[in-house]
């Protein structure tokens, strides 16, 4: 399992950087918008829709908001409001998870999956599209979530003892998130030399988008525990599904853009 994991994840990065650095920036922005259509399938599971086609007509609709957005508003335009409603509702997620048990009804969690991932994508765009290091800069995106991720991993093995959200995710601890805002607050300070901006800053930024990201990781928990799914899919060997991937990124992505945008001005 181990090695699986280890291969399939050797295998996204390769994918990544090479979407990043080698491909159009339009071109990763249509892939990204299918993998949130991916995202969107499973996202229908963990509303508890069964059946093919209700999951079916679920994604396409998800495909019609991404395409009026495209539409209504060229990629690599993002209005500052729609980050703050976009990470308002990141809030109402966190605010959720301080009452689970909580059932949410299926039009809710739906609702939801279509402001969350469409805003996402928009989001991506702009990072990608609009600013000259902008693949850069959304690899270290991917980068800081990677670093939280890894760096909770490792300190909540060694050291873990206070439970984070033991009904949500009983492997969490505190000792772990704190574990992982500790390596991230490493790389952000060497990145601050590459990107040519203020460590303190860069510092502040990362930190802040890792802090959010764990709530994009307990949020898609919390509606997998209601479902009673292991994973939300089975796209990537030992991995799970494309929403067990970017759980933690999709909430970290406005913090991420609203930061850039203050550090690097138009």
């Amino acid at each position: 399992m181990l090695k699986e994991r280890i291969i399939t994840a050797l295998l996204l990065v390769a994918a990544l950087l090479t979407v990043l650095f080698f491909a159009s920036k339009d071109v990763g922005v249509v892939l990204f918008g299918i993998l949130l259509l991916v995202a969107a399938w499973e996202w229908s599971g963990l509303a508890e829709v069964s059946g093919g086609v209700p999951r079916a007509a679920y994604t396409f609709a998800m495909a019609l908001v991404i395409g009026w957005l495209a539409w209504w508003m060229p990629t690599g335009h993002m209005p500052q409001g729609l980050l703050w409603v976009h990470l308002a509702l990141w809030g109402v997620v966190a605010l959720l998870l301080t009452r689970f048990p909580l059932r949410l009804p299926r039009p809710v969690v739906l609702a939801g999956g279509l402001v969350l991932l469409p805003l996402a994508w928009l989001a991506f765009a702009w990072l990608l599209k609009t600013r000259g290091l902008g693949p850069q800069w959304v690899l270290y995106m991917f980068v800081v979530v990677a670093a939280a991720d890894v760096g909770a991993y490792f300190a909540g093995r060694f050291l873990g003892r206070v439970k984070l959200a033991p009904q949500i995710s009983p492997k969490k601890t505190w000792e772990g998130l704190v574990g992982g805002l500790c390596l991230v607050a490493l790389v952000a300070t060497g990145a601050a030399w590459w990107f040519q901006v203020p460590p303190l800053a860069l510092v502040a930024l990362s930190l802040a988008a890792a802090g959010v990201s764990v709530v994009g990781d307990l949020g898609i928990s919390m509606l997998k525990r209601t479902a009673g799914l292991k994973d939300t899919g089975q796209v990537f060997p030992g991995h799970g599904g494309v929403l067990d991937r970017i759980d933690s990124l999709l909430a970290a992505i406005p913090v991420f853009v609203l930061g850039v945008r203050w550090l690097v001005p138009a």
